[in-house]
């Protein structure tokens, strides 16, 4: 079994920061690649930004130069670092793990239950 587990959010003034915790638990190989996700009241899931294998990161727009995802390897754990913070940030956040769970084998994707963000006056 593969589980994850986001944490970090919580309510905001417009202009803070919040870091998201996401870790990946069970028996797997290693985390090829991780995404953020959220989805806003009313609103479909987007993407927010993701973590390639090799080191390489991409940022939706909305999220580019505010944003920033990482990876702890040793602690089995995705970050997304958010600064500058908007209302319109406000929304559940998932946290997308990429795992291969044998050498060799392809990864599949798990998700997180998700961990909410207002941002609020």
């Amino acid at each position: 079994q593969v589980h994850v587990v986001e944490s970090g959010g919580g309510v905001v003034r417009p202009g803070g920061s919040l870091r998201l915790s996401c870790v990946v638990s069970g028996n797997f190989y290693i985390i090829a690649g991780a995404a953020w996700y959220r989805q806003a009241p009313g609103q479909a899931r987007e993407w927010v930004a993701a973590d390639v294998s090799g080191g390489a990161t991409n940022y939706a727009d909305s999220a580019k130069g505010r944003f920033t995802i990482s990876r702890d390897n040793a602690k089995n754990t995705v970050y997304l670092q958010m600064n500058s913070l908007k209302p319109e940030d406000t929304g559940i956040y998932y946290c997308k793990a990429d795992v291969r769970r044998h050498a060799g084998r392809p990864a599949n994707p798990y998700w997180g239950q998700g961990t909410q963000v207002t941002v609020s006056p």
